[in-house]
């Protein structure tokens, strides 16, 4: 097949949109495409995601400008900045930093105790500051986690999540298998964050992914008993509890009992591997 095949209104490669020119397609979803551009006056390559047309209505554009002006605050190293947000040739724009992969993809490939602590702990330090100025994110996933060189970790799309999935579902939003019971609802909270971490945790270190009743032990429990510190395993089973009430209140609490909870775990398995070394 063609790379310049064109799906369902989606943007070919080479096309120019205004200064961008395509370059390739990163992924989609069920409200839009983004792709690799290049930005040819400042020469530069960007990430851009374009909403499918159908979804560019007045009511979603007025919910976008909303959102936008509430997340421009959110300006800390882990949380990937908006570099512009306009209309180009009658499609919504909106411009980001190029990462080199996501989560997701990172995820395929062995990642050591030390990284994945490192990696939920930026996660954590990126909504713990949205939740410090009343942001929820209501996505949160891997798709949604950008690598960056070294390691660093930033997380995307702050308020686009929330009317991409509003659009889409027109009740509930987050991506199913990520999301609180509660969210499910429409009844989104600081909770509903803290639950998505939870589970983005327990797959890092468990490399399984806990699936709706989300009874306890959940799937894995078995290979981090063996290697995780007890306390640590609690507090991720607070963090997914089904009952929103039992768990941290919000990111910033959450990031308060991990960084209690880090420097002992890992002195745990290392113990445990020096003693069965």
């Amino acid at each position: 097949m063609s790379s310049d095949y064109k799906v369902s209104g989606e943007l070919k490669i080479r096309q120019k949109l205004g200064k961008f020119r395509i370059e390739r397609r990163l992924g989609s979803g069920g409200f839009a495409v983004v792709y690799q551009a290049m930005d040819t006056v400042q020469g530069i390559r960007v990430a851009i995601k374009v909403p499918h047309a159908r979804y560019t209505t007045e009511a979603v554009l007025a919910d976008f400008r909303k959102e936008i002006r509430a997340t421009t605050q959110l300006e800390h190293d882990n949380i990937l900045p908006i570099k512009d947000a306009s209309i180009i040739d009658d499609r919504l724009v909106v411009v980001f930093p190029l990462g080199e992969e996501t989560l997701s993809q990172r995820m395929t490939r062995r990642i050591s105790l030390e990284t994945a602590f490192d990696m939920a702990e930026q996660i954590l330090r990126a909504t713990a500051e949205a939740h410090r100025h009343h942001v929820i994110h209501c996505d949160i996933k891997p798709e949604n986690v950008i690598m960056f060189s070294g390691n660093r970790i930033r997380l995307a799309d702050f308020g686009i999540a929330k009317v991409s999935q509003k659009t889409i579902q027109g009740g509930g939003t987050g991506t199913i298998g990520y999301m609180a019971p509660e969210q499910a609802m429409g009844k989104p909270s600081f909770r509903s964050d803290v639950f998505s971490i939870g589970l983005i945790v327990w797959r890092l270190l468990s490399s399984e992914w806990p699936e709706w009743p989300f009874e306890w032990p959940a799937k894995g429990y078995a290979k981090l008993r063996g290697r995780i510190h007890p306390d640590f395993i609690d507090f991720m089973r607070r963090a997914i509890d089904v009952n929103p009430r039992h768990r941290y209140r919000d990111a910033q609490q959450m990031l308060a009992v991990f960084l209690t909870l880090k420097y002992r775990t890992l002195r745990h398995a290392k113990a445990r591997r020096r003693a069965s070394a």
